[in-house]
């Protein structure tokens, strides 16, 4: 690296992104991905623990004096609440203060909020704690998103962060399943098995915590904000590892990408960027998050309501069916997350949308008509959840990616909150009245309003979908700090004539095959 004084602050040429970029798969990206991403199995466990003990909780001897209701309603909305004011709370502090600050303290918000639910011995004290619980699950989405991306290979960062994002269905299995177990009075007192579930979250949380130290800062975070030297340890440390564990030397970095060094963006400029040079990428980060957070409301919001009143399914048996859709939301990320990194961001992103709602179009076709049961009605939604979810998934994905450094974290914290205030209160306030009349005909038209929406989303993503599949960050959106002309070269892989610091040797060469995660 070489640095010029400039004005209010200094100019400096770096290759560091380039570097982490070239990086090929090694133990060490698994740290990130256990540090980091696991998280959303808590998130996963929270929502489907709290949705199917509802009628537990509301039953005399369970230690509150709450109503089904109330927890499904109220205490639903302040989680949905928390989670979207968290967001953008902490989405600013992050870009300002750090990704690794700012993961380490909404991991802890999280952790304490968890545990004192697990002791309310009133209703206030349930519903403050759901608040504030959500509070830090919503500013784990802006930190975490951000610094998957910047710590991630570009060749592996679509699929890792699919897998990651749909790893909440891992945890919605486990909740769903736990749920069972804890309305089990046989096994558990009626004022017992509810609070042992948030008590289990507690417990997942500091694990994940004490792992979390091990993941360091953003290098490319603490390069536009003056810290290199902190920069070039992190990067020069990381490549010795993998140096270490592969045996031979890395292949040379290719580009370099010049900065001019400021403590913070203002937030004016902020929505100046992603609202006006933007707009265009805005527009599909709106559409992706809409079309998804409905869809999932439509299926999702009341589907224990919809098996017991249409196939007579007893309420202490849906968690099994829910648990059958969450491993079909998994593995559509899991199975499909590598297309988007080899087929693209415009074809997958587009296409799994679309598929999503025409498979739903179609199950609102056959629920109308009377031709299925609750077991096929399930594997309909396994269909449609398989691509819904990489679709969902892929939304998270854009917007992390699509807008400046500068801008990122507070990027998804905006889209996030916008697609969990439309899904997590709108949608269920529009979904709970038509699922809930036990007429067919309104079920359908749930049904229809997410496919259609979705569908609208996939015909946004054919147009306005960004190729970012293998590009660098740097490349899909310069960022603000960038000088422009070293921020060309650095796009179009032209490599610095000089030596690179923790990077043997020179001239252009191409990254040996490395093993997928």
């Amino acid at each position: 690296m070489s640095t010029a004084e400039a004005g209010t602050g200094r100019t400096l040429t770096t290759d560091i992104p380039a570097r982490l970029d070239r990086l090929p798969w090694s133990r060490w990206h698994w740290t990130i991905v256990i540090g980091l991403g696991t998280v959303w199995i808590l998130d996963g466990l929270e929502v489907t623990v709290v949705g199917n003990i509802a009628s537990r909780l509301s039953e005399p001897g369970s230690g509150l004096d709450i109503s089904s209701g109330q927890v499904t309603g109220v205490a639903a909305a302040l989680y949905v609440a928390g989670a979207c004011l968290g967001a953008l709370f902490w989405g600013r502090l992050t870009d300002r203060f750090g990704r690794k600050n700012l993961f380490m303290i909404t991991l802890a918000v999280y952790l304490a909020a968890t545990a004192l639910t697990a002791v309310s011995w009133e209703a206030w004290w349930f519903f403050l704690f759901r608040f504030l619980t959500g509070f830090g699950i919503g500013g784990e989405y802006a930190a975490i998103n951000s610094a998957i991306d910047e710590l991630i290979p570009a060749d592996y960062r679509g699929r890792v962060d699919l897998i990651i994002n749909g790893s909440f269905w891992l945890g919605a299995v486990g909740g769903s399943l736990l749920s069972i177990v804890a309305l089990d009075t046989g096994l558990l007192a009626k004022d017992v098995g509810w609070r042992l579930t948030f008590a289990l979250g507690t417990v997942l949380a500091l694990v994940i915590l004490l792992v979390r130290r091990h993941v360091p800062e953003s290098p490319r975070w603490l390069l536009i904000h003056g810290r290199d030297r902190e920069a070039e340890e992190i990067v020069s440390g990381i490549e010795r590892r993998v140096e270490e564990e592969r045996g031979e030397p890395l292949p040379a970095p290719e580009g370099e990408l010049e900065i001019h060094q400021r403590k913070s963006v203002s937030f004016v400029e902020i929505a100046r960027t992603v609202f006006g040079r933007y707009r265009r990428r805005a527009v599909l980060g709106f559409s992706l998050f809409i079309g998804q957070a409905f869809l999932y409301n439509a299926i999702t919001f009341g589907f224990g309501a919809i098996l017991t009143t249409f196939f007579d399914v007893p309420s202490g048996h849906t968690g099994y069916y829910f648990a059958v859709i969450a491993v079909g939301n998994f593995c559509g990320p899991l199975l499909l997350g590598k297309l988007f990194d080899t087929v693209g961001r415009r074809v997958m992103i587009s296409s799994t949308y679309l598929l999503s709602g025409v498979l739903l179009f179609g199950t609102a076709w056959l629920f109308d008509r009377g031709s299925l049961s609750a077991g096929t009605l399930t594997a309909c939604w396994c269909a449609v959840l398989f691509f819904a979810s990489a679709g969902a998934s892929s939304a998270y994905l854009t917007v992390s990616e699509i807008f400046p450094m500068e801008t990122r974290a507070m990027s998804i914290a905006f889209f996030y909150a916008l697609g969990t205030a439309a899904g997590g209160i709108s949608g269920p306030l529009l979904f709970a009245d038509l699922t809930g009349t036990g007429r067919v005909g309104d079920t359908v038209l749930a049904f229809c309003i997410g496919a259609a929406l979705m569908c609208a989303a996939g015909l946004v993503a054919a147009f306005l979908a960004v190729r970012a599949e293998r590009r660098s960050l740097e490349d899909i959106a310069r960022p603000l700090t960038a000088v422009a002309g070293r921020a060309k070269a650095a796009a179009q892989g032209t490599r610095p004539s000089r030596g690179t610091p923790g990077s043997p040797g020179s001239g252009p060469t191409a990254p040996p095959a490395a093993s997928r995660p």
